[in-house]
């Protein structure tokens, strides 16, 4: 049991990750982990593969209440307070910063069945396989999503403007 509460422990910062592609704020994110990590402590008795994939189980966990959040949300819309400022703060004069930045910025634009497939592919590691089962479609359907998701992500970091354009969105 303690070792698998290490391995739990372990993937905090893989959950924190897609937790943060998929809500776009960092404050939600963290809560959204937490109430991940809550379910999952509450339900180890149901986790009967010790030799499964972990990462998986919680990601799904993660995603089902992600999932239901957000239908709460549309059913009860929060009004916004005036202080809100989704602004970043002003970047470095750095060059890979700014690409950085812009490289997000343009990944963010992506529709969200691709940034999500891009996200749990291309940064947390995961197999097609993983990644069809967690979400529930094909894996046929993954690899069209991660291929038309590095396309358009090519041509938005690549298109003339985009930097500036980028930048503006903020």
């Amino acid at each position: 049991m303690q070792d698998l509460l290490l391995d739990i422990e372990a993937e905090i910062p893989a959950l924190r990750r897609y937790a943060r592609v998929l809500l776009h704020d960092t404050d939600a994110a963290d809560d959204l982990v937490q109430d991940c990590l809550v379910r999952a402590l509450s339900r180890l008795p149901l986790w009967r593969r010790p030799d499964g994939n972990l990462r998986a189980w919680l990601f799904t966990i993660l995603r089902h209440i992600q999932l239901n959040q957000s239908r709460t949300a549309a059913r009860h819309p929060r009004p916004r307070s005036l202080n809100d400022d989704d602004a970043p703060a002003v970047a470095g004069e750095q060059i890979s910063r700014i690409e950085a930045v812009e490289a997000l910025a343009a990944f963010q634009r992506l529709p969200v069945d691709q940034r999500e497939v891009l996200a749990l592919v291309v940064v947390e590691g995961l197999r097609y396989r993983e990644v069809a089962a967690l979400l529930g479609i094909s894996i046929g359907t993954v690899m069209s999503r991660l291929a038309r998701g590095r396309e358009r992500l090519r041509h938005l970091v690549d298109e003339p403007g985009a930097a500036l354009r980028l930048r503006k969105a903020r």
